[in-house]
């Protein structure tokens, strides 16, 4: 049963993007593609050979192969739909933070080893965002660990709603805050960026895949892909309780990723993308609101 977990994340991960064009498209006033168009791109691209600097060395080339694999296996430590996560270990969100992180290094060394300023300058802010919001997750993490005793993934999530407080709501809505602007930033999403944006002084994600082509940007794509999808796996333990059916758990499980990317296509549609001098200070509250939530939890639990 655990495998259907993946699966699940894999099949939301494949509907995700297709989801936020067509809302992006209808809020803008436009017919626009079909849902499956993003897996029609990945497909093409996929089918296309990959073209490679004579600048570059090996690292440009296994560099979004390491970064979906890392992807992948951060996979494996997230819990679904009432199941425990493939691996489950006492810290293993430490594990599953620094797994993407690995992923972001080796994107970010792959722009710099181009040899071009314009990617080192994409790379030097990718950088310095995946830093900022870094506090963020952790101190997410830390305040639901904290709340429920377990360091673990998959025993916070169980333990989570039947921990008698009246507070797991509050909490809960925190968590779907949070952890849908960490999503947001880590992907390279407006307000931090744009994915669709080729104005210089402001591209960010977009300019350190820029020498990236055919099989290897598939599976840059890809990757970001799933992510979206993890984070909305894990919005969805955080707000259904451990305790219900399989059929609900699987059933609130989608409908949550498909509320998860609606927002986040309304939120691109009706939001402009931030001044770049503003992004750190925006990444930055995210973490406070995070450290908010930290402090009522020491209160609660008489701590402080």
């Amino acid at each position: 049963m655990k495998i259907a977990g993946i699966i699940l994340i894999i099949a939301s991960a494949a509907i995700f993007p297709g989801i936020i064009l067509r809302i992006k498209s209808l809020a803008s006033g436009r017919k626009g593609p079909g849902i499956l168009q993003p897996l029609k791109d990945i497909r093409v691209l996929l089918m296309k050979g990959s073209v490679f600097s004579e600048t570059t060395s090996i690292i440009f080339q296994i560099a979004p192969t390491i970064a979906l694999a890392a992807v992948f296996v951060a996979i494996l430590l997230v819990p679904v739909a009432n199941q425990n996560a493939v691996f489950a270990f006492e810290g293993d969100f430490v594990f599953f933070a620094y797994l993407l992180a690995l992923g972001k290094f080796f994107t970010i060394i792959s722009a710099l080893d181009t040899g071009s300023a314009f990617e080192g300058m994409g790379a030097n802010r990718e950088a310095l965002y995946s830093m900022l919001v870094e506090p963020a997750f952790f101190i997410l993490l830390a305040t639901f660990a904290l709340f429920t005793g377990f360091t673990s993934f998959s025993e916070i999530m169980t333990h989570f709603h039947i921990t008698g407080n009246h507070f797991v709501m509050i909490f809960s809505i925190l968590g779907f805050y949070v952890l849908i602007q960490i999503a947001m930033i880590e992907n390279s999403r407006v307000p931090v960026d744009d994915p669709k944006t080729h104005l210089e002084l402001t591209m960010i994600h977009e300019v350190i895949i820029l020498d990236n082509s055919g099989f290897d940007k598939a599976l840059i794509h890809i990757g970001s892909y799933l992510k979206f999808a993890i984070y909305g796996a894990l919005i969805s333990s955080f707000l259904v309780p451990a305790g219900w059916n399989m059929a609900a758990q699987i059933g609130l499980f989608v409908g949550i990723q498909v509320i998860f990317a609606m927002i986040i296509g309304f939120l691109e549609s009706f939001r402009a993308r931030n001044k770049m001098v503003k992004n750190s200070q925006y990444i930055l509250t995210v973490s406070a609101i995070a450290v908010i939530g930290f402090v009522i939890v020491l209160i609660l639990t008489e701590k402080l």
